[in-house]
């Protein structure tokens, strides 16, 4: 018995370790782009031996595909469905976290930047952006649909792409200086294309 509560531990710390790692690697980004990214000054960020980040990740570009699935991740749950809501209100959520504080601070503003230039300068970050992207439109057209269920799978998905780029110019300008009330149209704007009749 004692042995798997020792096991549970180590590898609960494997995990804290890896995941310190990961959010190194994401907070050097943000602060230097690409170019501040390397295994030895990932490991003194997370506050672990060169070795450590070497056996995790093997190279630079796992440890930056592995920071792009984690935005990803992140990605889908801001158009993660609430089954405890009605449709219309799955939705309005998911298009007001897009807004949440969390979100828009200079650090993931200045991450998101850098992820975007690095799918610009790689085939390889492209294709992971690209699957990113295509899941969530998708599941943003999913909750449209279910919120309008008299629109087509083509109006729904037109809807999702309009407002992906409301969202990611909001981002933009958030980056240069949160204006609350321009944050506040902006998601206006986002509910009148997915509510539009």
């Amino acid at each position: 018995m004692m042995t798997n509560t020792v096991k549970s531990g180590q590898q609960g710390e494997q995990i804290d370790r890896q995941a310190r790692i990961l959010e190194a690697a994401l907070e050097l980004l943000s602060r230097h782009g690409i170019s501040g990214v390397n295994m030895r000054a990932v490991a003194r960020e997370a506050g672990v031996a060169l070795g450590l980040v070497n056996y995790y990740y093997e190279d630079k570009s796992c440890l930056i595909r592995a920071a792009l699935h984690r935005i990803d991740e992140h990605d889908l749950m801001l158009v993660e469905p609430d089954a405890d809501s009605p449709p219309d209100d799955q939705l309005r959520k998911a298009l007001r976290r897009v807004a949440g504080a969390e979100l828009l601070t200079t650090r993931y503003l200045s991450l998101r930047l850098h992820l975007w230039a690095l799918a610009q300068a790689s085939e390889e970050f492209a294709q992971i952006n690209a699957v990113a992207f295509e899941k969530y439109l998708a599941g943003l057209a999913t909750l449209i649909g279910n919120a309008r269920p008299e629109l087509s799978r083509d109006e729904c998905r037109e809807r999702a792409a309009d407002i992906v780029v409301v969202q990611n110019g909001m981002w933009l300008t958030a980056l240069l200086g949160v204006d609350e009330a321009s944050i506040r149209r902006s998601i206006a704007r986002t509910e009148e294309i997915a509510f539009a009749a």
